[in-house]
């Protein structure tokens, strides 16, 4: 059975240069609504104290001028400076780190304009390139600008292996491969059930920031496995269908990177359950390529003859664990397979992603020359 793969997708940097978005993008985590009312709250107090001047008199307003025209720069700024507002940062915090970065003049300047604009639920926490000595309101509009924010979106698609993975991470995100390969799993935060990062490395579009390590990156891979997990209900579900969640996650993991379109991996799943209810190899041509670390649609007969416990042409049942690692659509197919007696598939037109389903095998000898003509093969 042929492997397929859908076409790769390239994760770009963006900040000052700006990205691609190529797959589901990564969350992100606006602003606690509580900084509303903290800038809100400093509005009254400059309300209060400019009632209190009708009482004082003029010689107060020297002392209270900070409060009620805080001081501000005029104009864009010059140079370049790189400010971190921090998750759950009120209005004012903000300022402060913009004020400590000589980036405003005051705290105030900056929680002004921010309420005037009633743009305080729009702010975002990460890196920000600005300028220095710029007026309260250039600099609000630059944190509102997507592109002043540093950061790589890093898109790992579907089916990749773990390999892979990191490979495509340490080029993209400009993280050595040495630490990714080298983390602790320990400190990845992967599920009880999982025997190490093959499987459960999530594909998604990935927000990078500067400062972020390795064990930061493949956490949040992780932890968007659990999330996904959860959202399938797969300890539940696998139960159901008589298999551990490792077991149900290596059945996704063949779906994906068997599959040819979302619609045949239900299908596929089917085959993969039927062979095992009748003790046959399931005979993955996926698992045989996992077991020589390579890439390619041609498999011959000295191929699945490889002497590995992923190599499901000789040994029954399923491998030892997953052998990439799929997307949410696999983990459900795998979980709630199609209804069907197929007991063999093969992808003939990988161009244009065709699998065909059987449960005879005078049809599966007749797909694979299909697909071997296809190929070119002889």
């Amino acid at each position: 059975m042929i492997p397929f793969r859908s076409g790769d997708t390239t994760g770009e940097p963006s900040g000052p240069e700006e990205g691609r978005d190529e797959a589901a993008e990564a969350e992100v985590i606006p602003l606690p609504a509580r900084r509303q009312r903290a800038v809100r709250k400093a509005g009254l107090l400059s309300a209060a104290l400019a009632a209190g001047l009708l009482v004082l008199g003029v010689g107060t307003v020297v002392a209270v001028k900070p409060y009620l025209s805080p001081d501000d720069f005029e104009g864009p700024g010059s140079g370049a400076v790189t400010v971190r507002i921090a998750p759950g940062s009120s209005a004012q915090a903000i300022g402060s780190a913009l004020t400590e970065a000589g980036v405003v003049a005051s705290v105030g300047s900056f929680v002004n304009v921010t309420e005037e604009r009633a743009v305080s639920d729009r702010l975002r926490p990460g890196h920000y390139r600005l300028r220095k000595g710029m007026a309260a309101g250039a600099a609000l509009d630059l944190l509102l600008a997507p592109a002043s924010r540093i950061v790589r979106r890093v898109t790992v698609p579907e089916g990749l292996r773990t390999s892979e993975v990191l490979s495509r991470v340490a080029k993209l995100a400009g993280l050595p491969l040495k630490d990714l390969m080298n983390v602790d799993k320990a400190l990845v935060g992967l599920p009880a059930y999982a025997r190490g990062l093959e499987g459960f490395l999530f594909p998604a579009t990935y927000e990078i920031e500067p400062g972020d390590t390795a064990v930061d990156v493949l956490a949040a891979m992780a932890e968007r496995f659990i999330a996904a997990a959860r959202q399938v209900d797969l300890e539940e579900q696998a139960a159901r269908v008589r298999l551990t969640p490792l077991q149900a996650v290596t059945v996704a993991s063949m779906i994906q990177a068997e599959g040819g379109t979302d619609e045949d991996y239900p299908k596929i799943s089917r085959v993969i359950y039927n062979r095992l209810e009748r003790g046959t190899p399931l005979e993955i041509d996926s698992t045989v390529l996992y077991a020589q670390n390579r890439r390619t649609l041609k498999v011959t007969e000295s191929d699945t003859k490889v002497n590995s416990p992923y190599n499901t042409y000789r040994h029954r049942g399923l491998p030892p664990g997953p052998i990439a690692n799929p997307g949410e659509k696999a983990l459900m197919a795998a979980l709630n397979p199609a209804e069907g007696d197929w007991h063999w598939f093969v992808t003939t037109d990988p161009a244009h992603r065709i699998t065909k389903f059987t449960n005879k095998e005078s049809e599966f000898v007749r797909y694979r020359e299909e697909l071997n003509k296809n190929l070119g093969a002889s």
